[in-house]
């Protein structure tokens, strides 16, 4: 199939939306990135213009595939008559020593598209990977990631989370309102935030935006329950509770006093050694941010076959 075919149909798994955000204009920056104002002068000199190369992709180690999508959007930005043949897409699990992919076309466009394919993809498929690792040890319990992604490359991070088998938290400062420590202690106690938060939503056109209020301890999360409990004070954009560093013993307990108010959300100390246990508090959903500030990329490479 034509790489602008494949890129232009829609992803197995879509992105998350972002209001302002464009993978093209991403993708775009990463490609003028790597050529500059001269071109990819290795290529240039040293293979004729008409060149046609077969090149595929290989698995170095074994793993979850994300990038599939995008980098048939890469390579249809670079040449759109190339051809592509994708024998995995994304989140299918790809094997060390399996060949996955297949682009034929010309050959200086396959090099000016193999670094930026390969950088995507192997860091996306390093998040999807170690997040279905996360996600299948977590169960019942749903996992997400956070805001710790690479600047410019939020939406593409959160995307091979989805791929991976997690789910979304907020997507950036717009979308959810998360009532942490610092907004807890500038705004004087957790009462007033929530009370203030509720006033500015409401004055602002904002009524759909979700609260998330974070508990460090259970007095902390006694006040919570006790503000969705009294009926003088208007909580309901309150949706979930984090509970930060707590331990399992303490998740139980709030778990049990929440007692399905809200959803709950453990955050802090997650590791794939203890998220199992986490899961098996009954916590809604479990967040870390190793999932993509801590990701270490799946070896892929490209070879152009001789």
């Amino acid at each position: 199939m034509r790489c602008a075919d494949e890129a232009s149909r829609a992803p197995k798994i879509a992105p998350p939306p972002h209001p302002t955000y464009s993978i093209d204009a991403v993708v775009r920056a990463a490609l003028d990135e790597d050529v500059g104002d001269v071109g990819d002068v290795s290529s240039l000199s040293t293979i004729p213009a008409d060149t046609r190369s077969t090149a595929t992709l290989l698995a170095k180690a074994t793993g979850t595939l994300a990038g599939e999508h995008l980098s048939s959007v890469v390579l249809a930005a670079v040449d759109p008559e190339l051809e592509v043949e994708w024998m995995k897409r994304d989140g299918d699990r790809i094997e060390k020593g399996e060949i996955f992919m297949r682009v034929t076309g010309n050959a200086r466009s396959i090099l000016r598209a193999e670094r930026v394919v390969l950088n995507f993809m192997q860091r996306m498929s390093g998040i999807a990977t170690m997040t279905r690792a996360y996600a299948d040890a977590a169960a019942p319990a749903t996992m997400l990631e956070t805001r710790k992604t690479v600047p410019g490359l939020r939406v593409i991070d959160k995307w091979a989370v989805l791929i991976g088998g997690g789910k979304n938290h907020r997507i950036g400062l717009f979308d959810m309102v998360m009532i942490k420590d610092n907004h807890i202690a500038a705004a004087g106690g957790i009462s007033n935030a929530v009370e203030a938060c509720e006033k500015y939503l409401l004055e602002h056109g904002l009524s759909d935006v979700k609260i998330e209020v974070e508990a460090r301890t259970m007095d902390e999360v006694r006040t919570v329950i006790d503000l969705l409990d009294n009926p003088n004070v208007v909580t309901k954009s309150v949706t979930r509770l984090m509970l930060d560093n707590m331990s399992i013993d303490d998740m139980k307990t709030a778990v049990a006093l929440v007692a399905g108010r809200v959803d709950t959300e453990a955050s802090g100390n997650v590791t794939l050694d203890t998220v199992h246990d986490i899961g098996q508090t009954g916590v809604t959903y479990i967040s870390s941010g190793a999932l993509t500030h801590s990701v270490s990329a799946l070896d892929i490479s490209l070879n152009i076959d001789v």
